[in-house]
């Protein structure tokens, strides 16, 4: 995955010796929980739309179906999370490494031209999985500045002697300023200043692992649990679901009050921002927004005159509510959207979306309202429909576990986009 920065010329003869002689943890590295494990059967299985696993016949099927690559949504600093679970890649003879490279390097094209964070659960990565140094070798030369200049942080999830040594090894070599998007993390509590971790699939294997990385330190050094879920303030607002906000409202307004301050505000001084919606915000600034909204506070994005901040926010609502603003329920139809012929399109569409429950119909039609003026601009902001639909599908919609792979993010985006095309005669 970070091979396409952190390597160099690999057909270094010394380097390559060098690196040949790393050992990896041998720890349980040859076992493959039941719940995991990669099986003959899983080719026999149809397609199933709520699955993470692409159609049998489908060019990356045998990669997808390992769950290696998935998108988390986004990190407390709105930018897009690609998350590598190094414990699902399957021995050498099991996995086309070319193709893993491809279907990577095709879950970054989506995000690449964003802001994205990378998370490396290195554990599980042993001599019987990892890559060669001729993989090595090809992601570094395939892996160019467009995947490097966005990227904000590359996280290292219980790194190894391995891992460590390979950094040092080839230190002389790391641009300083990538050198500093590197961080390792010991414990999966420490990702919680970067990420919501249940928003993260962590594999069973990752999370026992932890746990016995703990067990073996003495008490005073123990790290911080993840914290407990906080019990819901009076006047929460972010992760309460549209019908309690509704309730709340002084006039029944179905709209929430985010989406409202958020999309005024960036309808009066946003729409010419080029790459509205793909950059970062401060961490603290987002933070202390939030807790004023849970306050009951009232927020006035004029006051900050800080546009990325709003794009920020209203990200965040919408992928912390409860459940996702088109619905559970709808999920399986749309992934499977692309299957309705091209003169249906509108009309199911339309369908689908009058029967969501009325709070979610009129914020969508109100968000897709704006994106539209948005897209209006894009000569300006550089935000054409297929841009939104890629920044904002993972928000409108995911799964019961929410990470996804790229078999449901394709079809998502897909309908975001079409809703955006067509948003005039759907919601007439």
């Amino acid at each position: 995955m970070s091979s396409s920065d952190l390597l160099v010329d690999l057909g270094d003869d010394h380097a390559t010796a060098q690196l040949g002689q790393l050992k990896l943890s041998t720890y349980e590295e040859q076992q493959w929980p039941a719940d995991e494990a990669p099986s003959e059967s899983d080719s026999a299985q149809p397609f199933d739309a709520a699955s993470p696993h692409l159609p049998w016949d489908h060019p990356f099927y045998d990669i997808a179906r390992h769950q290696i690559i998935e998108v988390a949504g986004d990190d407390h600093f709105g930018r897009k999370v690609i998350v590598f679970n190094a414990c699902r890649m399957p021995p050498h003879h099991q996995l086309d490494h070319h193709k893993l490279l491809l279907y990577l390097k095709g879950t970054l094209d989506q995000y690449v031209e964003s802001d994205y964070t990378l998370i490396y659960f290195h554990h599980g990565l042993t001599s019987e999985n990892k890559p060669s140094l001729g993989w090595l070798r090809d992601a570094y030369r395939e892996f160019d500045r467009k995947y490097k200049k966005n990227i904000k942080a590359l996280y290292i999830v219980h790194p190894t002697m391995f891992i460590r040594t390979l950094l040092i090894l080839f230190k002389p070599l790391i641009s300083f300023k990538f050198g500093r998007k590197i961080n390792y993390v010991n414990y999966l509590s420490e990702l919680e200043d970067v990420v919501k971790c249940e928003q993260l699939v962590i594999p069973a294997r990752v999370r026992e692992y932890d746990n016995k990385l703990r067990a073996n330190l003495k008490p005073s050094a123990q790290p911080p649990m993840s914290p407990p879920r906080s019990p819901p303030l009076p006047n929460q607002v972010f992760g309460v679901p549209l019908s309690t906000l509704r309730q709340r409202s002084a006039d029944g307004e179905p709209v929430p009050v985010v989406m409202r301050d958020t999309i005024g505000f960036l309808s009066e001084r946003g729409l010419e921002m080029e790459g509205i919606f793909r950059r970062s915000a401060n961490v603290t600034l987002v933070k202390d927004v939030q807790q004023r909204y849970n306050s009951g506070a009232i927020v006035n994005f004029y006051d900050m005159e800080d546009v990325h901040l709003a794009a920020v926010i209203l990200k965040t609502f919408l992928r912390e509510l409860p459940e996702p603003l088109l619905t559970y329920h709808l999920y399986n139809d749309i992934v499977n959207f692309t299957s309705v012929s091209e003169e249906s399109q509108v009309t199911v569409m339309k369908t689908l979306v009058e029967s969501l429950p009325e709070e979610n119909y009129v914020s969508l039609r109100f968000l897709i309202t704006f994106l539209a003026q948005v897209a209006a601009n894009s000569e300006i902001n550089k935000m054409t429909n297929s841009n939104l639909a890629v920044v904002f599908g993972p928000n409108l919609l995911w799964g019961r576990d929410n990470a996804m792979s790229l078999s449901a993010i394709g079809p998502i985006n897909n309908f975001t986009r079409i809703l955006l095309d067509q948003q005039h005669l759907v919601f007439t």
